[in-house]
């Protein structure tokens, strides 16, 4: 499923989307506040544009809330877990988000066994995020999903390729079966190198985190280095799929800043239901790496209270008998209330 199709093809997806996203936003003239009470509204969009196949799309809608200063049930949770520091500036993250994956042959209605299967997850999370003395940043996700026909996955795609022209996708009677997901996951980052020069800023970010449930189980870690001028106070632009670091919490420094950024991850796999199949009953599946990673680069621009990121991500191969690793686009657009 391809949404950025869509657009021109001579026009450059990062720039189309970045020029319709800067005309639209209406914060570019107000000046900035920082104020930790204000919430942070995010969209996320990936897409394997120009190809179809694989991890074919995901799309999330996030809401941060502002530092949560009074005592509630939720926040005495946070607390009670030794990943959080009782001085953390802690907020509260409420997510729907949906990904889809296919086999690289869309157009093809029989099972690919060599191929990765066709699958579709719908889900909700709740988060706690935490920054801790300015330098250090702590995400945890519990979250409720559904994979196979419950998650909509194959009304969304032949949706959307019906509405842009697009090819058919003729496979999914072969898709995983419906199962329930419980998925919990945790991402430490920090900021260990801050350095100026000639007007210009940059640092290092290096993370660890794991995942555990029946979708995924895994352990992560990676570094990211952003270089720029009025760079906000992040951890770099938030991601769907699984591995690189970022987050959907940001603050402005400048009405207006911006950033390149280059990451790269590595990842332990114990466990991708995506690869593997349905849990407990027999269905598609190929035989996963276990050893896998990504490297990401791209552009993120802060204007007034929104930040507008794009990122290209490489993949290695995830599975035994796939040809070559994958790439995808992840833009994302992060507003401050």
């Amino acid at each position: 499923m391809t949404f950025i199709r869509a657009f021109p093809k001579r026009m450059s997806p990062l720039w189309a989307v970045m020029a319709l996203l800067v005309a639209a936003t209406p914060a570019a003239a107000q000046a900035v506040e920082d104020d930790d009470s204000k919430p942070i509204f995010n969209f996320m969009l990936e897409n394997d544009f120009p190809s179809d196949g694989h991890y074919t799309s995901g799309i999330q809608f996030s809401w941060l809330t502002g530092v949560q200063k009074d005592e509630s049930w939720l926040r005495d949770v946070a607390m009670a877990m030794p990943i959080f520091d009782s001085d953390s500036k802690l907020r509260f993250e409420y997510s729907l988000g949906q990904q889809i994956y296919t086999p690289r042959e869309i157009d093809i209605s029989y099972p690919q066994p060599n191929d990765r299967p066709w699958a579709g997850w719908l889900y909700v999370n709740l988060g706690f995020v935490a920054e801790t003395g300015g330098n250090r940043l702590d995400q945890f996700q519990a979250g409720l999903g559904i994979i196979g026909p419950a998650s909509l996955a194959k009304d969304t795609q032949k949706f959307v390729h019906n509405v842009i022209g697009a090819t058919d996708p003729e496979g999914w009677n072969n898709q995983l079966k419906t199962e329930p997901t419980l998925q919990f996951t945790y991402q430490r980052s920090w900021r260990v190198v801050e350095a100026k020069l000639l007007g210009f800023e940059m640092d290092a970010t290096p993370h660890l985190g794991a995942a555990l449930g029946n979708a995924l189980i895994y352990a992560n870690g990676g570094l990211m280095a952003r270089f720029g001028q009025d760079m906000p106070d992040d951890y770099g632009p938030p991601r769907l799929d699984t591995g690189l670091a970022g987050s959907g919490y940001f603050k402005p420094k400048a009405d207006w800043g911006w950033y390149l950024f280059a990451g790269t991850d590595g990842r332990a796999v114990g466990h991708n239901i995506f690869l593997d199949g349905n849990s407990f009953r027999d269905g598609p599946s190929v035989d996963k790496k276990t050893l896998v990673g990504d490297w990401q680069a791209g552009l993120a621009v802060v204007i007034g209270d929104t930040r507008i990121a794009y990122t290209q991500v490489f993949e290695t191969k995830q599975f035994y008998g796939q040809n070559m690793g994958d790439s995808y686009g992840s833009l994302s657009v992060s507003v401050r209330f």
